[in-house]
C-alpha cells in the first residue's frame, strides 16, 4: 500500500469531518439511525447531514448537497436508494471526498453488477476509495465513530472485526456487548467492490488500539493479496477467522488429482495455518479466543500445568491439551516441590495436579499462586468442580487474586468452573471483569491452545522465499509446441522433458514406434521395464489398458506392445497413437504425490501427500500457497498423516526427505514461473532411503494460454 492509499484508508477510521448522505428526520430510515448513532457515539470530528429537503436534523444544519458544505470532507457515508448512488458518488468526486461508505444494497449481490462497476470506475478516476456497497457501516474507537445502523451501542476495546455478512456483523455488535468484548473497530465489507480485507488489515496492524483481529469470511476474491496482508498482520497481532461454506467445493480440474482433491475449504484451511491465522469453528469459540488473546500475554515456554480438585475434569483437560497442542510439564520433582505445600497426602502432584475435592478457597489460592511464582512453569489451567466443602463466597475473590498474580508474572491462566447457581453467579461477575472463566473444560483449554498456536507460529515463521533452479526457457518451449498443436495437456514425453528441465529425477524412457524399437529400447534400459501408450487422445492410460508393468524379457515386450495398441484402439478407435513409451521399472519405495495448480481464489498452490493408486481414497494430502521455503515445506510434510513412513517405521530406514523438499520447491517454482501451466501432478514419486533420492514416475501436466492476473 502506498502512502496516499494508507492515508485514504486512515480517513475511514479517523475522519476529521464526516457527512451522511441520506440523513433523515424520519426515525424509520437507515440514514436517520446512522446519523443518530454517530452523534450518540461521541464522534470527535465535524459532522454534516446531507438531505435534499435541507432544514435541521437532530440539531445539525442539513445541506441539500455535499458540494454545498464549506469544508473539506474526509469521509461520506451513503444511505439512499440504489438508483441515486452513482449521482452521489459523482458529487463526492467533485467535492474531493477521499473515502466513501456505501450502505445501500441492490448491486452485484442481486446481479446489478454493471451499476457497481460504474460506481467503482467513477471513484477510481477521482482517486476515491469505496467501502461496500451493501454494508451496515463501520465503528472506530479511535475517533469514537459509530457510523453503523445497529440498535446496540458499541463498547470500546481492543478487538477489531471485519465481516462480509452485514446481518451477522450487527448481531456481533450485540453479542460483543453481552460478552463484555470491547471493540477497536468493526467494519462491514459487503460486496468488496473496491476495498477488501487486505486493505483494512494493513491499517489495523499499525493501529495501537487493536490487539486482536476477528474476520468473518464467506468468499475470497483476491487470495494472493489476502495472503500477503495476513502474513504482514500475524507477524505482529493474532488474527482469528470464521469461514462459512466448509462443504462447498471449489473449481476442479477433472483430469487432475490435484484439482479433484483441492476442495475450497481444504485449501483455505491450510493457507490460514500457513499465514498463522487461528481458524475457529464458530462464533463462541472465536469470541473466546479474541477475549483471551486481547487480555493475556503469550506463554513464554511450553511448560503448562493443570490444577484441579477432581480427577475426571483433570483427565478431560489432559485430553483437550493433546487436541489443542498444549504440552504439559512432566518434571515430577519440580511438580512435587511447587505443589507439595498445597496438595494433601491423598492428592497428587503429578500433572494434572489434584488438590482433591476437599480443597477450599485458601487451598486453591495456594495451589494457583505457585505456578505464577515458579520459573519452571509457563501457563496454567485452573479447573474447579463445585463441592459441598468449598466456601463459595470466596470463589470470585480467589480467582481474581490468582488471575492478577499470573498477569503480574506475565503468564496466561485459563479457568474452567463447573457447578450450580452460586458458581454461575461468580462466573458472571468474573467475566464482567474480563477474567477468562469458562463453564466448559474444552473452552478453557481451547483458548489457551489458541495462544500456544499463535506463539508457535511466531517462533517458527520465516519470510524467506526459496526457489529451485529450473530451465524455464526449455519448459516454455515445450508448452508452446503443445499449445500450437491445439492441446490443453502435455504428452508423457513432454511431461518428462519438463521434469528434466526442472532437475527432477525420472526413470529412463524411450518412445518406440515399432516392435523392433521397443525390444531394442527395453534391452538398452534393462529389464524389467514398463510400457505405456503415448496419445493425445488418451490421458488416463490405465483406464484404457494402455499400461503394462514388470516386463521381464523380449517375448513379454512384444506381447505387451501388441496388447497396448489393441486396447487403445478398442478404448478410443479414433485415437492418434504417437508410439509406445518404454520405461525403466522403478524399484519399490515410499510413494508420494506432488502437485501444483492455479487456484481460482489463492493463485498458485502446491500439494503433497500419500501417493499411488489410492490417493483419492486416502486423501492424505496437504496444501500450501506460494511462495515457500524449506522450513514451510517441512511443516507441510509433517502434516501428512503418513509422514512417519518417511521417517522410517518398523526398522525401515529414514527416507530421503531433503530430496522430497527440493522436489516440492521445484514444482512450486515451475507453477510460479511458467504461466502456461495450470496443473501439475506427479504420481507416484517413489522415495528411497536417505541419500538415494527419488524418481518421479508419472507427470501429468495441463496447460492453457496464460492471461495475466487470471487463474484458471
Amino acid at each position: 500500500m502506498n502512502r496516499k492509499q494508507d492515508d485514504t484508508i486512515r480517513r475511514l477510521f479517523e475522519p476529521k469531518s464526516f457527512a451522511v448522505i441520506g440523513a433523515s428526520r424520519n426515525p424509520t430510515k437507515i440514514g436517520h439511525n446512522i446519523f443518530k448513532n454517530v452523534l450518540a457515539g461521541g464522534y470527535k470530528g465535524r459532522l454534516y447531514p446531507i438531505s435534499p429537503s435541507g432544514g435541521e436534523i437532530l440539531g445539525h444544519r442539513a445541506y441539500a448537497s455535499i458540494e454545498e458544505v464549506d469544508d473539506q470532507i474526509d469521509q461520506a457515508t451513503i444511505a439512499i436508494p440504489a438508483k441515486f448512488v452513482l449521482e452521489a458518488i459523482e458529487s463526492c468526486a467533485r467535492k474531493g471526498v477521499p473515502a466513501v461508505q456505501i450502505i445501500t444494497s441492490g448491486f452485484s449481490e442481486v446481479g446489478n453488477t454493471g451499476a457497481e462497476q460504474q460506481i467503482v470506475a467513477t471513484a477510481r478516476s477521482a482517486g476515491m476509495r469505496i467501502l461496500g456497497p451493501n454494508i451496515f457501516g463501520l465503528y472506530s474507537a479511535t475517533s469514537s465513530l459509530n457510523s453503523t445502523f445497529s440498535g446496540t451501542s458499541v463498547m470500546p476495546g481492543n478487538v477489531a472485526i471485519l465481516t462480509q455478512s452485514g446481518a451477522l456483523g450487527i448481531a456481533m455488535i450485540g453479542k460483543t456487548a453481552v460478552d463484555n468484548i470491547g471493540l477497536s473497530a468493526i467494519v462491514s465489507l459487503g460486496n468488496k467492490c473496491d476495498l477488501d480485507e487486505a486493505d483494512l488489515l494493513d491499517y489495523l496492524v499499525s493501529q495501537d488500539e487493536t490487539r486482536v483481529i476477528l474476520m468473518y469470511i464467506e468468499g475470497v476474491k483476491n487470495g494472493e493479496r489476502l495472503i500477503e496482508a495476513l502474513k504482514r498482520t500475524t507477524a505482529y497481532k493474532p488474527v482469528v477467522v470464521i469461514k462459512s461454506g466448509r462443504s462447498k467445493r471449489g473449481a476442479m480440474a477433472a483430469a487432475s488429482h490435484t484439482g479433484s482433491l483441492a476442495g475450497s475449504d481444504e485449501i483455505f484451511d491450510a493457507i490460514m495455518r500457513q499465514c498463522g491465522v487461528l481458524r475457529a469453528e464458530g462464533l463462541e469459540e472465536a469470541f473466546n479466543w479474541c477475549k483471551f488473546l486481547a487480555r493475556t500475554r503469550l506463554p513464554a515456554g511450553d511448560r503448562a500445568v493443570i490444577v484441579t480438585n477432581g480427577g475426571g475434569v483433570g483427565v478431560m483437560a489432559t485430553d483437550a491439551c493433546e487436541k489443542f497442542g498444549i504440552e504439559l510439564l512432566d518434571d515430577q520433582e519440580t511438580l512435587k516441590e511447587v505443589f507439595g505445600p498445597a496438595t494433601p497426602s491423598f492428592g497428587s502432584t503429578k500433572n494434572p495436579v489434584d488438590i482433591t475435592g476437599g480443597a477450599n478457597s485458601a487451598d486453591y489460592h495456594l495451589a494457583l499462586s505457585a505456578p505464577a511464582r515458579s520459573d519452571s512453569m509457563d501457563a496454567t489451567l485452573a479447573l474447579y468442580c463445585d463441592t459441598a466443602t468449598f466456601d463459595s463466597d470466596n470463589m470470585a475473590p480467589m480467582v481474581k487474586k490468582t488471575y492478577e498474580a499470573h498477569c503480574a508474572a506475565g503468564k496466561p491462566i485459563s479457568y474452567a468452573i463447573i457447578g450450580g447457581e452460586s458458581v454461575e453467579k461468580a462466573m458472571a461477575s468474573l467475566q464482567r471483569d474480563g477474567i477468562p472463566v469458562y463453564s466448559d473444560v474444552y473452552q478453557a483449554v481451547s483458548s489457551l491452545g489458541a495462544a500456544y498456536r499463535y506463539k508457535n507460529y511466531l517462533r517458527e515463521q520465516s519470510d524467506e522465499v526459496e526457489e529451485d533452479e529450473i530451465d524455464a526457457a526449455a519448459i516454455e518451449s515445450v508448452i508452446q509446441k503443445a499449445l500450437a498443436d491445439g492441446r490443453s495437456f502435455l504428452l508423457a514425453s513432454e511431461g518428462s522433458a519438463v521434469m528434466r528441465a526442472a532437475g527432477i529425477t525420472i526413470p529412463q524412457s524411450r518412445i518406440a514406434n515399432s516392435i523392433t524399437e521397443a525390444v531394442g529400447f527395453a534391452e538398452s534400459i534393462g529389464y524389467p521395464v514398463v510400457m505405456k501408450v503415448v496419445s493425445r487422445d488418451i490421458l488416463h492410460k490405465s483406464d484404457a489398458g494402455g499400461v503394462a508393468l514388470n516386463l521381464e524379457n523380449k517375448t513379454e515386450v512384444i506381447d505387451a506392445y501388441e496388447a497396448i495398441l489393441q486396447n487403445a484402439k478398442a478404448y478410443k478407435p479414433d485415437a492418434v497413437i504417437n508410439g509406445i513409451e518404454i520405461c525403466e521399472m522403478v524399484k519399490p519405495g515410499t510413494e508420494l504425490i506432488v502437485g501444483a495448480r492455479r487456484d481460482a481464489s489463492f493463485g498458485p498452490i502446491v500439494m503433497c501427500g500419500l501417493g499411488g493408486i489410492y490417493v483419492e481414497v486416502m486423501r492424505d494430502v496437504v496444501f500450501r500457497a506460494l511462495p515457500l521455503n524449506r522450513r514451510e515445506v517441512m511443516r507441510m510434510l509433517k502434516e501428512i498423516r503418513s509422514f512417519p513412513l518417511l521417517m522410517g517405521v518398523r526398522g525401515e530406514a529414514r527416507k530421503d526427505i531433503d530430496t522430497v523438499i527440493g522436489t516440492i520447491l521445484k514444482v512450486a517454482t515451475i507453477i510460479r514461473r511458467c504461466s502456461g501451466i495450470t496443473d501439475i501432478e506427479i504420481n507416484p514419486i517413489v522415495v528411497y532411503e536417505q541419500g538415494k533420492g527419488l524418481k518421479a514416475v508419472d507427470a501429468r501436466i495441463l496447460i492453457a494460454h496464460s492471461r495475466e492476473g487470471h487463474h484458471e
